[in-house]
């Protein structure tokens, strides 16, 4: 759980680099969602349905970890 407590929500796109539009959400991050041949998505509670339905590579049934304070 420490290796995430400072990171902020990447959702819901998950989007990197020169993609990262919609990414710009300054809510910690709470879930790690787990996606294929993609660095896990960071979301907060508001943006996990959101990135579960449409982030990038996400795996199905879904892998969320819990990784930050609820």
């Amino acid at each position: 759980m420490s290796v995430h407590r400072n990171a902020r929500c990447r959702g819901p796109y998950g989007g990197e680099g020169d993609l990262a539009g919609g990414t710009d959400c300054s809510d910690p991050a709470v879930f790690e969602v787990a996606r294929h041949h993609l660095p896990p998505l960071l979301v907060c509670p508001v943006h996990l349905g959101p990135a579960l339905l449409m982030a990038n590579g996400v795996l199905w049934p879904p892998e969320i970890r819990l990784v930050g304070p609820v």
